[in-house]
């Protein structure tokens, strides 16, 4: 995978504040809260409450449990990808580790193995005013440039699980279009359970249209609920 230079893009410090993520953009020419923010804070009842039924079935200190050991192996995971695609070695040892190298080989051989080239990786994308985030990648995905993220997740997915990973890449093309004036119409997740299951969902063309739309919506959710707090 060869690298292009083309895009110059901001640098970050990411923080916490009042329980929200925000990005400060370039040394504080904005300060944004983050597309992950964002879904959080406007999930639908539905979805609360099916969270919340996870969490009494498992138990509190289970759910906290697997949430963790979840969150560790996808924290690995994307370091070892990141690495791979900037042509770096990496080695976790531990046996979060282990489990995370199985995982990434499986992203390396089956998904990144159709990116010809990449603009970068972890790389923040904002649109002024509004929000901002991190995705893995932006690249040529067969030919056609895309933004690329990378997920583990404990079991395969269902497509119509997933809406919200599909608004977060329509949050971040958007952003990436109006900031450095490109046209990318197609986003990629690149997912990998924990028993190796390697699964890819693309959006492109009116599908992502379609969530770029639900996303302005939440947009517009989240402001109006802060306008509301602050009144």
């Amino acid at each position: 995978m060869r690298y292009n230079n083309q895009y110059i893009y901001p640098k970050c410090v990411r923080s916490t504040v009042d329980g929200k993520r925000v990005y400060d953009i370039n040394n504080g020419q904005f300060k944004l809260p983050s597309v992950t923010t964002i879904l959080s804070n406007t999930q639908s009842a539905e979805k609360r409450e099916s969270l919340e039924r996870w969490r009494k079935r498992e138990g509190e200190e289970n759910a906290a449990r697997i949430v963790e050991q979840s969150g560790a192996r996808g924290t690995a995971m994307h370091k070892i990808l990141e690495k791979w695609v900037l042509g770096e070695g990496y080695m976790d040892m531990t046996t979060v580790g282990q489990e995370a190298h199985n995982m990434a080989k499986q992203v390396i051989e089956q998904g990144l193995c159709n990116v010809s080239e990449y603009y970068g990786s972890e790389v923040t994308l904002y649109y002024p005013g509004l929000y901002a985030g991190q995705t893995d990648l932006v690249g040529l995905h067969k030919n056609d440039m895309a933004v690329i993220d990378f997920k583990q997740t404990n079991k395969p997915k269902r497509r119509e699980w997933i809406e919200d990973y599909c608004i977060q890449l329509a949050a971040y093309t958007m952003a990436h279009n109006f900031v450095h004036k490109t046209n990318i119409s197609k986003g990629v997740i690149m997912m990998c359970s924990k028993d190796n299951f390697y699964q890819e969902f693309i959006i492109a063309g009116l599908e992502m249209k379609k969530y770029m739309h639900q996303w302005l919506k939440r947009v517009d959710q989240f402001y109006d609920e802060l306008k509301g707090k602050d009144e």
